[in-house]
């Protein structure tokens, strides 16, 4: 019999696949970390470090296991902000490229790649404490 969460109602997820999901944010954090302590860009690192990709690779060979539990809105979380984090570096590199012309070009890509990193800490961080807490992550819509 699964266990139900008695604030959600939901089934709670074995301790193993929490476990897991804190893997996973700790691998983001590692990519993160990179960016931070070496000359690459906290986004790039997260977006190209092995550990980030593993933790995608996880993200969706597991996540069928997790449906229907607070651990799906972290996988969604943590999906979400990989890819729109790439979404995001294109954009910049696009605006860089359009405007190479101007050093206005580079200075508007860079300033957009720093947020872009500084959101996916945020990211990294808000989601890692919520997890702490066994709590679930805000879903869009």
């Amino acid at each position: 019999m699964t266990d139900i969460d008695g604030k959600t109602l939901t089934p709670l997820p074995s301790q193993d696949l929490i476990t897991l999901t804190h893997v996973m944010y700790a691998l983001h954090a590692f990519s993160a970390l990179a960016g931070i302590t070496t000359a690459a860009f906290v986004v790039t690192a997260f977006l190209t470090g092995w550990p980030s990709i593993i933790a995608v690779i996880i993200n969706y060979v597991k996540r069928d296991a997790v449906r229907g539990t607070f651990l799906d809105s972290h996988f969604s979380w943590q999906l979400r902000t990989f890819w729109w984090s790439l979404l995001w570096v294109l954009i910049a590199v696009l605006i860089g490229a359009l405007l190479a012309i101007i050093i206005v070009g580079f200075v508007a890509a860079y300033v957009m790649i720093v947020l872009v990193g500084l959101w996916v800490i945020y990211r990294i961080i808000r989601g890692w404490i919520a997890l702490a807490n066994r709590e679930a992550m805000p879903q869009p819509g």
